[in-house]
């Protein structure tokens, strides 16, 4: 087995960083801080409006419409995002609407409070995505949208999907909530199907001070609705932009507006997308090539990354043989000052999953896959030295085995 890291022949200078790491915890995330938020959130709370669509929500809004080269309206989470496309599609109760299990609960509830049944699909143990030979089985007439989830930022197989919405007259809507900035043969992830929607969380690469998302529109036909059901069903923007005298309610709708506070903090992360890209990726490849020896030996799994995907580093998992092995991986990780989780219990063996859904076909990698997978602390601004420290406790751990 690999020799620990921090054995003694180490320099001194390695040892005392490890005693300093050791008597704190690293934690599994930490929002992304750049040094520039600070400015932009107090230049947003002096100004004259801190609500919706202000200062800031329009350069973020900018930004992203020009990385996109589509409509983005920003919202106050990615929740909200996918609410929005339920209502965009008109989806209602006896629709049908296919997606992974593995998956966070706003994916299916976005579509169930619409009425609409959720039909769960079989996963791909390569990528933690769902199957795409598995969805043409689960169309029915009462289908009405399927709904990709971009595991870890990595693009499911979107033109197999898109043609399948294609050939079956169905809607795309993309859950790239850990996807912004990854790519699928070139396109941002999120602006493949009709609707895509991103998340500003903290745990995300980018935040907006915790909560916040994106609609991102690329089917044109749904940009004006979306503007009035965002704008709590009135045509409030287009009275702004003096397109008309005065607004009214015209739509359903709610405040989905993320405020320009939000959007500040925001705005300092996007204003250092690129410093935070290089950062994360270079730790998620250090974790990759450093775990490598585990892999070979067969004793852990690690990220599988397609051809064709670029992915944006949002999270490095590996993954074990067994769910015990899983437990006390994440006990003794623990036990160690380091804090990893696990991911996602599938929808479907939930209660809520079996009352609004059902799995379609057999579950043969979902709730597998799913109980093997270890998430490692993965941040922008980890260190070099805190990373030495987990995976040299990884090694450890699968010493006493």
């Amino acid at each position: 087995m690999k020799k620990n890291i921090f054995s003694l022949n180490q320099k001194k200078t390695s040892l005392t960083v490890s005693k300093d790491i050791i008597e704190k915890m690293i934690p599994f995330n930490k929002p992304p801080y750049t040094g520039d938020e600070d400015k932009y959130v107090l230049q947003s709370v002096k100004s004259s409006k801190i609500s919706g669509d202000g200062y800031f929500t329009k350069k973020c809004q900018y930004w992203l419409e020009k990385e996109c080269n589509s409509k983005v309206l920003l919202t106050t989470s990615c929740t909200h995002a996918l609410e929005m496309a339920a209502i965009l599609l008109e989806i209602k109760k006896g629709d049908e609407v296919i997606m992974p299990s593995y998956t966070f609960v706003s994916t299916a509830n976005a579509f169930v409070l619409r009425g609409a049944k959720i039909i769960f699909v079989d996963i791909r143990p390569d990528t933690m995505n769902i199957d795409e030979n598995k969805i043409e089985s689960a169309i029915t007439s009462k289908t009405k949208a399927i709904v990709p989830v971009h595991y870890a930022g990595v693009s499911c197989e979107m033109d197999k999907i898109m043609a399948l919405a294609t050939k079956y007259n169905l809607y795309v809507v993309e859950d790239a909530a850990q996807a912004v900035m990854s790519k699928y043969k070139g396109k941002k992830l999120g602006t493949i199907g009709h609707i895509g929607t991103y998340s500003f969380h903290e745990t995300k690469n980018y935040t907006s001070a915790g909560e916040g998302g994106a609609l991102v529109i690329n089917d044109l036909k749904f940009i004006n609705r979306a503007e009035i059901i965002r704008e709590k069903g009135t045509n409030r923007s287009q009275f702004f932009r003096n397109m008309i005298d005065k607004y009214s309610w015209v739509d359903i709708g709610s405040s989905y507006l993320m405020n320009d506070v939000s959007a500040a903090f925001l705005w300092g992360n996007l204003n250092n997308a690129d410093k935070i890209n290089e950062n994360r990726l270079a730790s998620w490849l250090k974790y990759k090539s450093d775990l490598k020896e585990l892999e070979e030996k067969e004793i852990i799994q690690l990220p599988t990354i397609p051809h064709d995907c670029i992915p944006n580093s949002h999270l490095f998992y590996i993954k074990v043989k067994t769910l015990p092995l899983r437990t006390k991986l994440i006990s003794y990780l623990k036990s160690n000052n380091i804090l990893a989780t696990f991911h996602y219990v599938p929808l479907h063996s939930s209660i809520a999953g079996k009352k609004f859904g059902l799995m379609k076909n057999k579950d043969n990698h979902t709730t597998t896959e799913s109980e093997k997978l270890v998430r490692l602390p993965m941040y922008y601004g980890i260190s070099s030295y805190e990373q030495d420290y987990i995976i040299d406790k990884i090694y450890s751990f699968f010493d006493l085995q």
